[in-house]
């Protein structure tokens, strides 16, 4: 089962590192750095207990010695026990460990079961990290920006695409030009093999059929700011997850002035809930007559016999279409297991993946040409897709997280 929980060694490493710190602090008079560990699950900030009478003995023996022997010699068996730390830590950094940390933001009831597989077949544990709902993507993208001086993470699976050209632009991916990413198209991969989309959503008006009847269905993202369903509309909070790269959208699409005022009115007539999830639950429970979200949330509630129906907005010959969003995938540079990793991007953009989470309960979107299997969250009709500049939404996320920031800082 893809866990967080260690192995035999890297429950023993964080020990010897602090073991480490110990020393040189007490026995050298330097102030050590003790950078959190990144092989494993996170570790107490508590040393265990036992730890405590190894810190006893090691200092009551420095006491001993320090009467007897040089400040040099103390230095020199330091440096003998450090070496001999590091021997024992060695098979952590192995390029053999059968292990690979996943930081994941589709959502783990989806992501989980083919990391689960993976770990199966390939015997390579997954140590999966996971975000919330509330606060999609951004925590995990933190953590990775936090971490750059000495990365925890192998692999980070998004579920969007705008994060990851931001942690492609500091720097901190690696390229790989992975094999079965080949008959991706250039469009939903990095041509220096940075990243690669997969399993697309789509952003969609999800509506409560008892509630709004068929003359009065919204048909564009435009009707959230309808006067008339004042109260009655839902949106996720802007910040965050495939909301906050919608919003980016259409700052870059519209320009500041537009999409200001767009979600200006969007606070004062929706209610704005923690996520997409929340906002397709309540649809389908009568709380909203509509709301926006991702289609992996609004088929959830289909399948759930809900009174519901999914709008893909803006179908219009002169509308801007509905957005697709990808999901994507990319490599630490810097990161502890990197063979490890390139094996597991390889298996997740294998035909089968996306076949699986086409069928399965998130109906994504497959993005390989290769892949015959469709979502049955699309329509009957085709779809008219946004033509979406993905890096100039990047260029814009700083100035419309900063808007929306004001806008919804009470929300």
């Amino acid at each position: 089962m893809a866990t967080l929980l260690s192995d035999t060694r890297s429950a023993i490493f964080p020990r010897l590192q602090m073991i480490h710190g110990w020393l040189v602090d007490g026995l050298m008079g330097a102030t050590a750095e003790r950078a959190r560990p990144i092989c494993g699950a996170e570790q107490p900030s508590v040393p265990h207990p036992a730890m405590h009478r190894r810190m006893n003995i090691v200092t009551n023996r420095n006491s001993n010695f320090g009467q007897a022997r040089s400040t040099t010699a103390r230095q020199l068996g330091v440096a003998g026990l450090l070496a001999g730390l590091v021997s024992l830590s060695a098979g952590c950094w192995s390029a053999n460990d059968r292990a690979v940390v996943v930081y994941a933001a589709l959502d783990r009831e989806f992501s989980e079961p083919i990391l689960d597989d993976f770990e199966a077949a390939e015997k390579i544990q997954v140590r999966a990290k996971y975000d919330i709902e509330s606060t999609k993507t951004v925590q995990l993208v933190a953590a990775i920006m936090g971490e750059q001086s000495r990365p925890r993470c192998d692999l980070f699976w998004n579920n969007e695409i705008l994060h990851t050209l931001r942690l492609q632009r500091e720097g901190l991916l690696e390229a790989y030009a992975s094999p079965s990413a080949a008959n991706f198209p250039a469009a939903y991969r990095d041509a220096g093999g940075h990243w690669c989309g997969l399993a697309a959503r789509a952003r969609v008006l999800l509506v409560n059929t008892e509630i709004v009847a068929d003359a009065d269905l919204p048909s564009s993202v435009l009707d959230l700011v309808d006067p008339r369903w004042k109260g009655q509309v839902g949106i996720a909070k802007p910040r965050f997850g495939t909301t906050a790269t919608h919003a980016a959208v259409l700052f870059a699409r519209w320009g500041d002035e537009e999409a200001t005022d767009f979600f200006r009115k969007i606070h004062d007539q929706a209610q704005v809930m923690s996520g997409n999830k929340q906002v397709a639950a309540a649809v389908g429970r009568g709380q909203l007559a509509f709301g926006l979200t991702d289609t992996d949330d609004a088929i959830i509630e289909i399948d759930q016999g809900r009174p519901v129906r999914i709008i893909f907005p803006d179908q219009g010959p002169d509308e801007m279409g509905a957005l697709f969003i990808p999901n994507t995938l990319c490599l630490m540079k810097g990161s502890p297991h990197p063979e490890n990793a390139r094996r597991l991007l390889d298996y997740l953009l294998s035909p089968d993946v996306e076949v699986r989470l086409a069928r399965g309960r998130s109906a994504q979107f497959p993005v390989n040409p290769a892949v015959a299997e469709s979502s049955r969250a699309l329509p009957g009709e085709e779809v008219r897709w946004m033509d979406v500049d993905f890096e100039a939404a990047a260029d814009q996320w700083e100035a419309a997280q900063a808007v929306l920031t004001e806008i919804f800082a009470r929300s």
